[in-house]
């Protein structure tokens, strides 16, 4: 495959990951923001409670001490007055959440309330809430249940259940201590009717702002993922226009190196359909040997191509009918390199490279271009290099008349383990008595059984 075909296979794959990325991003995005919200709306309720607490504290603080202060407080200290004017519980029920009020001395002495008066004047222990208010000189608030000993009689007045409390410091004139305390213990209805009705309104805006969040995403992802299935089809349309163009291509190509090889064939009359015949041998020797099937390409374009080299090898040379003096000699060594550069440009033929260029490669290490020996030599290589010696063997040239079969079949068995692998040699004559047609040249003669 060409490298802009592979590239753009590779680019539709991304897009299929991108698309997987972006479905995964968009859930995990609706969890986290599902979480926020969750927190947020939490966060905002504890926090509205607490300041719904501490506002109402704060008011029925005021109203109380405004009421109750001018009554019992002389200076810094407090009285004990069982009996106070009636007004003063008239204004106390004007404020319809009140359930009781109560005002103690730092000494745990009732000094005066609302309810039960009989209370008045004793003393009681001061702890809990009551007893940090007057320590810490700070109020304190919360929705509790009322417990017994002095809360006897507003468990009595609410029916039990949970009421609303408050303990507010009744501070010295300027505000350094706690001088007594206020103990308010008021209806929860209208403040958890208010909390809630709150909380709801939260809970709605805050889920409404990440819903309205999560379906912004949505959209974006779902825009997002319609570009990338685009650009996918698009990408894979155009890949396979241009794996189609790479196959016309590449077939364009090989014609054109096989009309290369012919007029390397055709330059001598006595090597014609030499190429051919060393493909044919070289292909039955690699199958008998057991070369893996995927490799058996390398091999047929090997052999078929494994003396387009000698296309740079003058006339006059491959012609000669005699010997070929040194110079001559070194002129034809380089076709194996020669070839190995010209098939090197072709993507479909790279495999094949190596095979040519070392086909003439000896077992002993005296071959060329490289005097590569033993198992250095790919064995591919070597099966080509013993198919070339066999056609070259077996048919006339300039030089000297073919051998017989039995000639070339001595001179391969003399070079086993020189010129030639060994296991090359062996699987060579296998394959010849399994398929003897095979090593025929194509002017066919009689063959004895000799291999």
């Amino acid at each position: 495959m060409s490298s802009s075909a592979a590239s753009g296979v590779s680019r539709g794959w991304a897009v299929h990951r991108s698309l997987t990325l972006l479905r995964v991003f968009l859930f995990a995005s609706g969890a986290i923001l599902f979480a926020g919200a969750i927190i947020l709306g939490s966060v905002l309720s504890a926090t509205l409670r607490w300041q719904a607490l501490d506002d109402t504290q704060a008011s029925l603080t005021q109203y109380v001490d405004g009421v109750l202060r001018p009554q019992l407080v002389r200076g810094d200290q407090i009285h004990v007055s069982p009996h106070l004017p009636l007004q003063i519980k008239a204004q106390l029920r004007r404020q319809p959440d009140l359930v009781t009020v109560k005002v103690w001395r730092p000494d745990g002495v009732l000094v005066w309330t609302n309810r039960a008066p009989e209370r008045i004047g004793q003393r009681f222990p001061l702890d809990g809430n009551l007893g940090k208010t007057i320590g810490e000189n700070r109020a304190h608030a919360s929705m509790s249940k009322l417990g017994s000993g002095e809360d006897a009689v507003e468990h009595a007045a609410v029916g039990g259940g949970h009421i609303f409390e408050v303990y507010a410091p009744l501070r010295s004139t300027d505000g350094t201590h706690a001088i007594g305390a206020y103990e308010i213990y008021a209806k929860p209805q209208h403040l958890e009717s208010f909390m809630a009705s709150r909380k709801h309104v939260i809970w709605y805006t805050v889920l409404a702002v990440f819903v309205a969040l999560f379906a912004a995403l949505a959209l974006l992802v779902r825009h997002a993922s319609s570009t990338l299935r685009r650009q996918s089809t698009t990408l894979q349309s155009r890949s396979r226009e241009l794996m189609d163009s790479y196959r016309r291509l590449e077939q364009s190509s090989l014609e054109a190196i096989e009309s290369l090889n012919a007029t390397v064939d055709a330059k001598d009359p006595y090597t014609a359909g030499h190429s051919a015949r060393v493909q044919r041998i070289a292909l039955a020797v690699a199958e008998e040997l057991g070369i893996a099937r995927e490799r058996l390409d390398a091999v047929r374009f090997g052999g078929l191509f494994h003396d387009i080299g000698k296309i740079a090898v003058p006339d006059r040379i491959l012609t000669k009918s005699g010997s070929l003096d040194d110079e001559e000699y070194d002129v034809v060594k380089r076709h194996p390199a020669d070839g190995a550069e010209i098939v090197s440009h072709f993507s479909r033929l790279h495999e094949a490279v190596p095979l040519i260029r070392h086909h003439h490669e000896r077992w002993d290490g005296k071959g060329y271009p490289d005097r590569l020996s033993g198992p250095e030599i790919p064995s591919e290589a070597c099966v080509v290099g013993l198919a070339d010696a066999w056609d070259a063997m077996t048919t006339d040239r300039p030089y000297r008349p073919a051998l017989t079969i039995e000639e070339a079949a001595a001179e391969v068995r003399r070079c086993r383990g020189t010129q030639f692998a060994p296991d090359v040699v062996d699987a060579f004559f296998a394959a010849f008595r399994r398929q003897p047609s095979v090593f025929e040249p194509d002017e066919p003669f009689e063959i004895a059984a000799t291999a």
